[in-house]
């Protein structure tokens, strides 16, 4: 037991070492100007559509490992469905994202589970301890619903189902259907987005980009899904 338990806090350690290393490799290589000018970002644009339009084939799986990879060493969600949407269009960067958010989620869940569940326990049981009997009656239909309501972050919607001793098969194939819907929109914004700067030389203004179809449809695509996961989440919370 002993060993183990050193075993654990060894990888522990090399997992936040790498972590760590990834989030600086980041900044060194990324600034605020990469993501704030128009300029940078429509070139930034054409080189990526040179690169997917090359081979699509690779660049869908350079980008669906990078998803998986981004989930397990970091855990945020929110720009990969841009980006999947942005470079790969609504319907191929859907499935990238879907899939390989969901996997990226499951190996980060199976880390968790062996290297810091009582961590995770210590830190979480008593806030969450309502949910262990609703998942203890069907768990992979309250895991399904636990994802498409979200309104917990997902790196720590990841790793809390450490928790309720989610099976692995439920844990994929409710992130799986439960993220689709969210994912859809987030990407369909995401590919909206491209088209708008693919159309326009200059900055349009904040007007000009709502207004636009491709924009605002999503928009309200999220609006209905986040007022849809408040009313489950009041009930499935309780």
């Amino acid at each position: 037991m002993e060993n183990e338990n050193k075993l654990k806090i060894i990888l522990g350690i090399i997992y936040l070492s790498i972590v760590t290393g990834f989030l600086l490799l980041f900044f060194c290589y990324f600034s605020l100007d990469d993501f704030s000018s128009f300029e940078l970002i429509k070139n930034n644009r054409d080189k990526l559509n040179e690169i997917k339009n090359s081979n699509l084939f690779i660049a869908s799986i350079l980008f669906f490992i990078g998803v998986i990879i981004w989930v397990m060493l970091l855990g945020f969600g929110s720009p990969v469905f841009l980006v999947g949407g942005f470079i790969f269009g609504k319907w191929i960067g859907t499935i990238l994202i879907v899939f390989g958010l969901s996997i990226g989620a499951t190996l980060l869940y199976i880390c968790s589970n062996y290297f810091f569940k009582d961590l995770i326990k210590k830190k979480f049981s008593s806030k969450f301890s309502n949910l262990t009997e609703k998942f203890k009656k069907n768990e992979f239909t309250f895991f399904l619903i636990y994802r498409f309501v979200g309104g917990i972050p997902f790196f720590i919607s990841n790793i809390l189902p450490t928790l309720f001793n989610i099976k692995i098969r439920n844990f994929f194939f409710g992130s799986v259907i439960g993220m689709t819907p969210q994912l859809f929109v987030g990407a369909s914004l995401g590919a909206g987005l491209n088209k708008v700067i693919e159309n326009n030389q200059d900055l349009p203004s904040i007007f000009d980009i709502i207004i636009s179809p491709d924009i605002y449809v999503p928009i309200v695509g999220m609006i209905i899904l986040f007022l849809i996961g408040f009313m489950i989440r009041k009930k499935f919370y309780k």
